[in-house]
């Protein structure tokens, strides 16, 4: 809320994606980008979302290197499209498998036919990222603590090799 980006959101999807009170309602827009509606409506929100997204991890890279920061993340679902990977070193893809993607979003209390519309939308990371310079997949269908392992193991090599 009083984001540009969250206004346009409204403007565009409506009282439909429109919560009591007055902020936008998440699910609901995602009931209606992973729905029915779905390429299109999912097209134009990533429309107003990507520039706005962009802009603040520019000034968060720039913020950082100027501080001296031995490292950057940025976490996004949407890296290839969003034109942010040819910024990284480094593309980490964090993977799991279908089931226990479906699992995990079943925890989260979605329901199934919602679960498959967004693990279909994300269909084909692999190929989007793996034929980028430096990309690493990381497994995380097993439990936290490995995931975190991993993770930490992966952290502390990049830094090593920056």
């Amino acid at each position: 809320p009083g984001e540009p980006a969250h206004d346009a959101v409204l403007a565009c999807f409506g009282d439909a994606v429109r919560a009591p009170d007055g902020t936008l309602d998440r699910a609901a827009l995602a009931r209606l980008v992973f729905g029915a509606a779905g390429v299109a409506a999912l097209r134009d929100l990533e429309a107003i979302v990507h520039p706005a997204v962009r802009s603040r991890i520019l000034a968060a890279i720039a913020a950082a290197e100027q501080k001296g920061m031995a490292a950057v993340v940025v976490e996004a679902i949407k890296l290839v499209e969003g034109g942010l990977a040819e910024l990284c070193d480094e593309v980490w893809l964090v993977d799991c498998d279908a089931a226990a993607q479906r699992a995990r979003l079943a925890g989260r209390g979605m329901a199934a036919d919602d679960a498959e519309r967004r693990i279909a939308a994300q269909a084909g990371l692999w190929r989007q990222v793996g034929a980028l310079p430096g990309v690493l997949r990381l497994d995380t269908t097993g439990d936290p603590a490995e995931t975190e392992a991993a993770v930490a193991s992966a952290y502390e090599a990049a830094l090593r090799r920056s």
